[in-house]
């Protein structure tokens, strides 16, 4: 491990065979999918690497392109997950036919079973007040086996020094494996990458929303939806309010940006 420009943490890539990655927008996304990504953070957690791992959908990619820091987050994580079909199209038009969409709620479901039968610890942090034990409660009772090491809902605003140093002392002290981080993007990405070096479990992964998809809280999509790139569509249905500007802004954006600069492959 290294330390960037900023004092954030990086990765120095080692420990992972899939390090394939798509310069979308700037941004570089790994050429992965979901039984890859599984493999990888069982060599991981097996190796006692510490990863960060982020995973970038569209909306996710246009707040990193215009925040320098925020890049070298993605860019320098040990996987940059495609969580979006805009992605994998991107990545797809860049030659990468095995690239597929690896997006939080799905991971989080899958992982949860592997963990189960190999024995990986969770710790779920972030989520709104109750959030993330309701979430440790309908995994367990999914997966009987599954090791939840933890569950906590920080406060919404920023910590103060002592209570930060509390938090990582929780964290360590239970010994998770992975550390599940729903904050929300960016904030969630910010998090991971100063916290990094300070945090003895193996992986930490921010999932965004996948808290509230798997307590309840959000409804997701139609699977014909998801796979056809149409998801957003829903969640905009279902939160106008909050989202139109994320898409009926965001999508033209996304496009636009990227038939001025197609996606290629990183060098």
């Amino acid at each position: 491990m290294t330390v960037g420009e900023t004092g954030a943490w990086t990765s120095t890539g080692d420990g992972t065979g899939w390090d394939q990655r798509v310069d979308v927008l700037g941004i570089h996304v790994s050429v992965t999918d979901l039984d890859d990504t599984v493999e990888t953070f069982g060599k991981w957690i097996g190796d006692q690497q510490r990863q960060l791992v982020c995973v970038a959908d569209m909306n996710a990619l246009l707040h990193a392109r215009a925040d320098a820091e925020l890049t070298r987050v993605y860019n320098s994580s040990g996987l940059t997950l495609p969580d979006g079909m805009p992605l994998v199209w991107s990545g797809k038009r860049a030659g990468f036919d095995r690239m597929a969409r690896v997006c939080g709620p799905d991971l989080l479901e899958r992982v949860m079973a592997e963990a189960a039968e190999r024995g990986w610890s969770q710790y779920f942090y972030g989520g709104a007040d109750g959030v993330p034990e309701q979430l440790r409660d309908t995994f367990v009772q999914r997966h009987p086996r599954l090791k939840v090491a933890g569950a906590y809902s920080p406060p919404y605003r920023a910590l103060s020094a002592e209570e930060d140093a509390e938090v990582v002392d929780r964290l360590n002290a239970a010994q998770p494996d992975i550390i599940w981080v729903g904050l929300g993007a960016p904030k969630q990405e910010r998090w991971m990458a100063e916290h990094r070096d300070r945090l003895d479990a193996a992986i930490l992964i921010g999932v965004g929303a996948a808290f509230d998809f798997h307590t309840g809280r959000l409804d997701r999509a139609p699977s014909w939806m998801q796979k056809s790139g149409l998801e957003w569509s829903y969640r905009l249905y279902k939160e106008p309010r909050r989202l139109w500007r994320r898409y009926v802004l965001g999508i033209p954006r996304f496009v636009v940006g990227v038939l001025r600069q197609p996606p290629k492959p990183v060098s």
